[in-house]
């Protein structure tokens, strides 16, 4: 596997409710906690927590996972191992739920609004949680991708009647996993997005209030152009952002999950690490004997 990596810069209308919605809380194994986080679409929207004793009693960097599904359907499974590795390492780390097409009949602004909840919910907790509400990261895989990146980059977009729009949704940093995060006329799923476009493109939204990111990409996905993802890390460094861009060397769409490829899957956890490292919110080298007792099968040789 080859991967080839820019190097970081740092410079300084929610639709009615349906009858049949059907989003289910998930059964995770222990440790793992649940909450509501939003009620919309007529369902409970879940937010799942995986944590361990690790760190101080000090507040902890947080992270939330959206998984992928073209905004249509999706497991909140997804990113279980990234997130029981992160807890690993000392942060406080969540999957969210969010709505869908195939669950709820929605669009992608409300995959949008439903990101943007989570990440306020979660600041809004901070206390109650013990998490660090300057320190709270999305992370995410493709449209899961698009959702974190616009919590990071996309200003506005929130559920009309949102409760406690005075908390910010924006995070303060983005792990992203081949994104669809541009979604103009020649990116992916604009003929969904176009209602919304421009605002709901991170592509065309890229300011210098935006926080550090580091994004994977095979140079054989089908849905995103390895141009885009140059151009998106460039564009973020001459806006004074700190950013990571990782292209894995014949890899398609959703490489990075262990049952498509078991070592981009480690090699993507290990940099996401380090990333987190280099924003000085975790420390130590990673945990490579604890990432590999959460491969689901023993690793492929």
């Amino acid at each position: 596997m080859i991967v080839k990596k820019t190097a970081p810069l740092i410079l300084c209308l929610i639709l009615p409710a349906i009858a049949n919605a059907e989003t289910k809380k998930h059964s995770f194994k222990s440790p793992c906690t649940s909450e509501i986080y939003k009620e919309a679409s007529g369902d409970n929207l879940w937010i799942y927590r995986f944590d361990t004793a690790k760190g101080s009693s000090s507040p902890k960097p947080a992270v939330v996972f959206f998984f992928g599904g073209g905004w249509t359907g999706g497991s909140v499974a997804q990113f279980e191992q990234h997130a029981r590795y992160l807890a690993e390492r000392g942060m406080a780390t969540f999957v969210a739920d969010y709505r869908v097409k195939s669950r709820q009949n929605t669009e992608p602004n409300a995959c949008v609004a439903d990101g943007k909840s989570a990440v306020r919910w979660l600041r809004k907790n901070a206390k109650k949680l013990n998490i660090d509400p300057e320190r709270i990261a999305a992370g995410g895989g493709s449209a899961g991708g698009h959702v974190a990146a616009t919590t990071g980059i996309c200003d506005g977009l929130d559920a009309p009647g949102e409760k406690d729009s005075g908390i910010s949704s924006k995070a303060n940093a983005l792990l992203l996993f081949n994104p669809v995060y541009d979604n103009g006329p020649k990116g992916y799923g604009h003929s969904r997005a176009k209602k919304w476009f421009p605002a709901i493109s991170p592509a065309h939204n890229i300011s210098d209030d935006d926080p550090p990111t580091i994004v994977f990409l095979g140079s054989k996905d089908s849905l995103i152009p390895v141009s885009t993802a140059e151009k998106f890390d460039a564009d973020l460094k001459a806006a004074g952002i700190q950013s990571e861009l990782w292209i894995y060397d014949g890899q398609p769409h959703g490489f990075f999950n262990e049952s498509k490829n078991q070592e981009a899957f480690l090699d993507t956890v290990i940099k996401t690490d380090e990333f987190l490292q280099s924003i000085k919110w975790i420390e130590g080298p990673a945990d490579t004997k604890y990432l590999h007792t959460l491969l689901k099968t023993p690793l492929k040789k």
